[in-house]
């Protein structure tokens, strides 16, 4: 009879309300209390790892300015001379005659139109003014001795006469005969000076734009 009484108690307790009060007391004890059981030590299977020397995957850099680094100038290759020291095209002295040759054309194409005294004088005054700048500018220095300067020289000067002699010939050939000092204003005169001019200008621009 005991043993009955015994089995009855232990089902009367695992079914009851008593029993489940006394699981929710547990629980909420362990709730507030964190986790109570045994946590595994993993500092014994931890290492940790060593910091490893890393090479760097390039050279040290060598000082710019060193002078054993510094290649020599290839003076001797022909393409370095010609190419990397060629002459300076754009020179003030080249600058200048390149001007010229605009000058030039136009009074050439004006002795070809046979256009009237006053335009024909007009462009050689303006071309003589310029050379006269020109004169000045470069006197006395090495650009003086080249055949460009010295013909551009000598061109100003025989295109201000023959323009002059234009100038008196329209002015004064009505009062003078043909005769004495007065045949240089005659027609075949002008004209013969002006084919000399002419063929000047021609050989001086050709030796402007060789120059170049």
């Amino acid at each position: 009879m005991k043993k009955f009484w015994i089995l009855f108690l232990i089902v009367f307790l695992t079914n009851s309300p008593v029993f489940a009060f006394f699981n929710y007391k547990n629980q909420e004890l362990f709730e507030n209390q964190g986790y109570v059981g045994t946590l595994p030590d993993v500092t014994k299977s931890f290492h940790p790892s060593e910091p490893s020397q890393v090479k760097p995957t390039f050279e040290k850099t060598k000082k710019f300015n060193s002078e054993n680094e510094i290649k020599p100038v290839p003076r001797d290759n022909p393409a370095f001379v010609n190419i990397i020291l060629k002459q300076d095209k754009s020179s003030p002295y080249l600058n200048d005659i390149t001007e010229f040759i605009d000058m030039l054309e136009k009074i050439y194409d004006s002795i070809e139109a046979n256009e009237n005294v006053q335009l024909f004088a007009s462009r050689v005054y303006f071309f003589t003014k310029n050379a006269d700048y020109f004169r000045d500018k470069y006197d006395g220095k090495p650009e003086s001795s080249y055949i460009s300067f010295q013909k551009l020289m000598e061109l100003s000067l025989h295109a201000n006469t023959v323009a002059q002699l234009r100038t008196e010939a329209e002015k004064y050939s009505p009062y003078l005969a043909y005769t004495g000092t007065g045949h240089i204003y005659n027609e075949n005169n002008i004209n013969e000076q002006l084919q000399y001019l002419k063929d000047e200008i021609e050989q001086t621009i050709a030796v402007l734009k060789e120059a170049n």
